[in-house]
């Protein structure tokens, strides 16, 4: 059997999203910026898909840009806010688009001060508002967490920054939570990202949400594409399987995230009764619908997953973004977890599609890869079953 359990890398390229690019990949190939009638329909084609994208967000086409992806969305609302100065703040718990982003940012001279979270991964407004000063450009604090799945109070958090100053910018990575959850985009946040590939799309596409009458510098320039805020050749086809996704997604929303989450709460009761010294990371109840991640005592995240795959299973340690890494999650770090637990981190990522009996098999398996690798730790001791340490 094999079992894909890692859709907060990438889901698998839904049929409505192929069925709507098909035509646009074989015959409807024309330049969105030409006069010719092959250009014009690719124009409209991706002004429709504009248009039915920034509808299943509850946000005018104007407001929604097309980028390549959430990384770029990421660092297009960091440095594009911070152009003329400011200072800087972010959660613990960011994707690495972010967390690089203003760390790069840093090293050019714009203070940063990174807010802390709790057990949970949960950013208090409390907390943020200790970290914003007079001269904060830009706020960045994620919708949901791509590890541990824990979803943020986003709106309070951006109302607590617009009382502070209402012209600091608030931007969300919601690279995680759209299509998946119902995305809160109130008047307070400013800027949202988005990326295609993470319910139902293809890859090489993603979205900037951009408020009207927020100032953003550009990223990228060139031939003035996207109203002049993001120069490149558009992908149409890509456009229309990133809309046609999100209307899918959207749509069934709340029969995939009920299914999703029963799913998700049979692997995280199964695995935490059938295997000791199991954790769950991130909120236990308001979490991503399909994220169930753990950690586990005298076991290595990599040989886990390793040996999940060798039993059919498709996992993650931590993000996908960072897999060549062999240093300790900062998530798992930011929420109190010391580095040895950090390193025995396994994240699984069920969708809609997956099945209770899937959800049995890798239960089964993830008990067996644990106890193959704790076999081989020195920090287990095998005859009493438990880590060398728990005394």
């Amino acid at each position: 059997m094999f079992v894909y359990c890692d859709n907060a890398a990438t889901t698998p390229l839904c049929k409505p999203a192929f069925d709507a690019m098909l035509p646009w990949l074989e015959t409807g190939y024309g330049n969105a910026s030409g006069f010719y009638k092959l250009a014009r329909d690719a124009k409209k084609a991706l002004e429709n898909a504009r248009r039915t994208a920034a509808s299943c967000l509850g946000v005018a086409p104007e407001e929604f840009y097309f980028t390549s992806g959430g990384t770029e969305s990421d660092n297009w609302a960091l440095k594009g806010a911070c152009d003329k100065g400011g200072h800087i703040v972010i959660s613990a718990a960011e994707h690495h688009a972010v967390l690089n982003t203003a760390e790069f940012l840093k090293k050019k001279g714009h203070p940063l001060t990174v807010v802390p979270v709790d057990s949970d991964g949960t950013v208090s407004p409390e907390a943020l508002q200790k970290a914003l000063q007079p001269d904060t450009a830009i706020v960045s604090v994620i919708y949901a967490n791509n590890e541990i799945g824990t979803v943020q109070p986003v709106a309070e958090l951006a109302r607590t920054v617009k009382e502070y100053n209402k012209k600091i910018l608030f931007h969300t990575d919601a690279v995680q939570a759209a299509g998946h959850i119902p995305l809160e985009i109130t008047p307070e946040i400013d800027m949202l990202s988005l990326s295609a590939h993470k319910f139902g799309g293809p890859k090489g596409i993603g979205a900037m949400v951009l408020k009207n009458g927020v100032k953003l510098t550009p990223l990228l320039h060139g031939g003035g594409h996207e109203r002049g805020r993001r120069s490149t050749t558009e992908n149409v086809a890509g456009a229309i399987g990133l809309a046609a996704a999100l209307e899918y997604m959207c749509q069934n929303r709340e029969t995939f995230a009920i299914r999703t989450a029963s799913l998700r709460d049979r692997l995280i009761n199964g695995i935490l009764s059938e295997i000791p010294y199991s954790r769950l990371t991130g909120h236990r109840a308001n979490r991503l619908p399909g994220n169930a991640s753990f950690v586990f005592a005298s076991v290595e995240g990599e040989s886990l997953v390793l040996k999940l795959d060798s039993l059919g299973v498709a996992a993650s340690s931590g993000s996908a973004c960072s897999s060549a890494s062999l240093d300790p999650s900062h998530v798992l770090l930011a929420i109190g977890l010391p580095h040895e637990e950090a390193h025995g981190s396994l994240r699984l990522t069920v969708g809609h599609e997956n099945t209770e009996e899937e959800m049995d098999y890798v239960i089964k398996s993830v008990k067996t890869a644990v106890e193959h690798c704790r076999n081989m730790s020195p920090l287990w001791d095998a005859k009493k079953g438990e880590p060398i340490n728990v005394h």
